[in-house]
C-alpha cells in the first residue's frame, strides 16, 4: 500500500514538475514575444520620425522655389499667385471630376450665406496666400532658414494663443510656465536669425513678413476643420483655400497691373511651377504620418524637418548668394526647442471651437 501511494506521489510531483516547466517556458515565450513587438514598434516609430523629419524639409523647398521664382519675375506677388495657381490646378484635377467633392465644393458659399460657416473660416486661405506671398517677396533676400525661422516663430505663438482661446481645437487650454517660455523663445530666435541684419532696416522689415504669417497661421487649420467638417472631405477644404488665396492675390496682381505699377511674364525654367505640388506634397504626407506617429511627435519632427532642411539648402545651394551665421543655427535651434515646449499640454480650461462644432451637428 505505502509502495503504491508513493509511485502515486512521483507521479503527482512528475506531472506538477512538467505543468511547471511548459508554464515557464509559455512566460518566456510570451515575454520574447513582447520583446520583439517591443523592439519593431520601436523601429517603426523610429523609422516613420525620420520619414516625418524628410516630410518637413518639402517646406524649405517650396519656399526655395517660392524665393527663387519671385527673384526670376523680379515680383514676389506675381511668384505667390504663379504658385497658388500650380497647386489649384492640381487640386481641380483631383477634385473636379469626382461628383460628390465637386457639389460639396460648389456648396460652400451657401453655408456662408446660411451662418453655418463662419465667415473668418470662409476666408481662411488668406493666411496661406500670406505666407506664399512672404516666401516670394522675402525669401530671396532673407535665405530659407531666417525665413523658416521666423515663420516657426510665429507659428509657435499663433499655436499658444489658439490653444488658449479654443480656435480650432476641442478644448482651451491654460497659459503656463512652459508655454509662456516657449513663446518667449519663438521671440527669442526671431531676434537671433534678424540679428545679423540690423543694420539694414528693411532686411528686419521683411523678417517680420514671416513671423506675421505664422501668427497667422492657427487661424487656417481651424478654418480647413470646419470647412472639411461641412463638405466631408478635407480634400475640398484644401481646394477651397487654393481658390481664396488665389483669388485674393490675382484680384490685388491685377489692380497692380492697371494701375502700372506691375508687369506679367512667366519662368521659362519647369521646376519653378513646383511650389504649389510641393506644398500639397507636405500635406499628403503629414496625413498619412499622423496616423504612425500622433500629433506631437508628428509636430515635432516636422518641425525639425522645416529647419533642418532651411539651413542645409542655404549651405548646398551656395548660388542664394546668403551666410549661414552661427546666430541663425541657434536660432533655428531655439526655435526648435521653443516648438517642442509649446507643444506640452496644459491644463483644459473648457470647450474649444471643434467641441462646439461637433456638439451643433
Amino acid at each position: 500500500m505505502m509502495s503504491s501511494l508513493k509511485s502515486d506521489s512521483c507521479v503527482v510531483d512528475t506531472g506538477d514538475a512538467v505543468t511547471n516547466s511548459q508554464q515557464t517556458e509559455t512566460h518566456a515565450a510570451e515575454k520574447r514575444v513582447r520583446a520583439h513587438g517591443s523592439a519593431a514598434q520601436g523601429t517603426a516609430i523610429v523609422l516613420f520620425t525620420f520619414l516625418t523629419v524628410l516630410a518637413g524639409m518639402l517646406g524649405p523647398m517650396q519656399s526655395s522655389v517660392n524665393g527663387r521664382l519671385g527673384v526670376a519675375v523680379d515680383d514676389g506677388h506675381l511668384a505667390a499667385c504663379i504658385s497658388f495657381f500650380s497647386g489649384l490646378v492640381v487640386m481641380f484635377i483631383i477634385v473636379l471630376p469626382q461628383r460628390r467633392l465637386r457639389k460639396a465644393l460648389i456648396s460652400i458659399p451657401g453655408h456662408l450665406r446660411h451662418g453655418t460657416l463662419p465667415w473668418p473660416y470662409f476666408f481662411a486661405g488668406l493666411c496661406g496666400a500670406v505666407i506664399v506671398l512672404s516666401e516670394g517677396v522675402s525669401v530671396g533676400a532673407l535665405g530659407v532658414a531666417t525665413f523658416q525661422t521666423s515663420l516657426i516663430a510665429g507659428m509657435v505663438i499663433s499655436g499658444i494663443i489658439c490653444d488658449r482661446f479654443g480656435i480650432g481645437v476641442e478644448f482651451k487650454q491654460a497659459l503656463n510656465i512652459p508655454r509662456i517660455l516657449g513663446a518667449l523663445l519663438a521671440i527669442a530666435a526671431t531676434v537671433l536669425v534678424v540679428s545679423p541684419n540690423f543694420t539694414a532696416p528693411h532686411m528686419i522689415a521683411l523678417a517680420i513678413l514671416p513671423f506675421c504669417g505664422g501668427l497667422l497661421a492657427g487661424w487656417q487649420p481651424a478654418g480647413n476643420s470646419k470647412i472639411g467638417y461641412l463638405a466631408d472631405s478635407m480634400l475640398v477644404s484644401i481646394t477651397w483655400n487654393f481658390i481664396i488665396g488665389f483669388s485674393a492675390l490675382a484680384l490685388a496682381f491685377i489692380i497692380r497691373l492697371a494701375m502700372g505699377a506691375a508687369t506679367f511674364h512667366l519662368p521659362t525654367q519647369w521646376w519653378m511651377y513646383l511650389g504649389g505640388p510641393l506644398g500639397l506634397l507636405s500635406i499628403a504626407l503629414m496625413a498619412l504620418l499622423v496616423r504612425k506617429l500622433g500629433l506631437l511627435l508628428l509636430a515635432l519632427a516636422s518641425t525639425a524637418g522645416q529647419l533642418i532642411g532651411s539651413i542645409l539648402i542655404d549651405l548646398i545651394l551656395p548660388q542664394e548668394g546668403h551666410v549661414i551665421y552661427a546666430v541663425t543655427v541657434a536660432g533655428a535651434a531655439v526655435a526648435l526647442v521653443a516648438a517642442g515646449i509649446a507643444m506640452v499640454p496644459s491644463r483644459k480650461l473648457g470647450a474649444g471651437t471643434e467641441h462646439k462644432t461637433e456638439e451643433s451637428h
